[in-house]
């Protein structure tokens, strides 16, 4: 049998949600940019002690027990697949009733987000082209 380890947060300030487990230390550093890894790394491998502060404590720990077959009763996150092929997936009515449903602020929030994402840092945008509206909320 194949040990599996897993990593496990206990956040200290958080009644709500306390615990949070990772399948690999990666995943708890790309889902908390706060931490990382090459220090957690060196706490959890080296020394095999937990890495703490004021309000966290991460360790690893070996996973006992093979998982249950309905774990995923209680899920909140309801997955949503559609299988079609690339050539027959023509979204642009779905996309239009998508943003359609939006109000223009949310919009033009959106607009703005891609366009930031597409420029390097520090570069600007190049306003000579953009026509500017007033918006009716």
């Amino acid at each position: 049998m194949q040990v599996q380890r897993v990593v496990v947060a206990y956040w200290k300030n958080n009644l709500i949600n306390p615990i949070e487990v990772f399948s690999s230390l990666k995943n708890l550093c790309l889902a908390h940019k706060e931490f990382n890894y090459n220090t957690l790394s060196n706490y959890l491998s080296k020394r095999k002690v937990p890495y703490e502060t004021n309000t966290v404590r991460i360790e690893r720990k070996v996973v006992v027990s093979p998982p249950t077959e309905n774990v995923f009763h209680n899920r909140q996150i309801t997955p949503v697949v559609r299988k079609v092929a690339l050539k027959k997936a023509d979204d642009t009515g779905n996309d239009l009733d998508y943003w359609l449903s939006k109000s223009p602020r949310e919009r033009m929030a959106a607009v703005t987000s891609i366009v930031s994402q597409s420029l390097d840092e520090g570069q600007r945008l190049d306003k000579r082209r953009i026509l500017k509206k007033k918006i009716k909320a």
